[in-house]
């Protein structure tokens, strides 16, 4: 595994594999009620990101993306997981019909990949991971804190992330 820290918040990864990593140190940290909102293009590594942080919550089940499902629940691990693929949704009045605010912010964490078009209808307070393409396999991840809650969530998982490194 090749994942670096390329400054706070910011990281590079150079595979699959270490963006799954870094979503398995997101998994320790998260609590009931936090959302993140996944950022960026077709095939960046949002749903390998989310793979991770299943697999760190104790959750051995498969994770797919749920494109044509919407959400897909994972469950399995420390608190529930409630994955939402927000790709196809043209207006804001269409998030009703996918059950997001039956959990959001409630019990479980929230993973939204495409979020960021309604993050202004769904919450003050999240921690925004942007996956940006450097090359082939190589993607730089920025965590962009939301709110307090989002802050002290970057923070450890930074702290978690150096430590990784450091170890190495």
């Amino acid at each position: 595994m090749a994942l670096e820290r390329e400054a706070a918040f910011a990281y590079e990864s150079a595979s699959q594999g270490d963006t799954e990593r870094l979503g398995e140190f997101v998994a320790p940290a998260l609590a009931d009620g936090d959302v993140l909102v996944l950022t960026g293009g077709l095939g960046v590594g949002k749903t390998h990101f989310t793979k991770g942080v299943a697999r760190g919550l104790g959750d051995d089940h498969p994770v797919t993306s749920p494109t044509f499902a919407l959400m897909a629940v994972h469950d399995g691990g420390r608190i529930p997981l409630f994955h939402f693929d927000l790709y196809r949704l043209e207006h804001a009045y269409e998030l009703e019909d996918t059950g997001i605010f039956d959990v959001l912010g409630y019990e479980g964490a929230c993973l939204l990949e495409w979020g960021e078009q309604f993050q202004d209808e769904l919450t003050d307070e999240f921690l925004g991971v942007v996956i940006e393409r450097m090359g082939e396999t190589t993607r730089r991840i920025t965590l962009e804190p939301h709110g307090s809650r989002a802050e002290a969530l970057a923070r450890a998982i930074d702290d978690a992330v150096s430590h990784y490194i450091e170890d190495k």
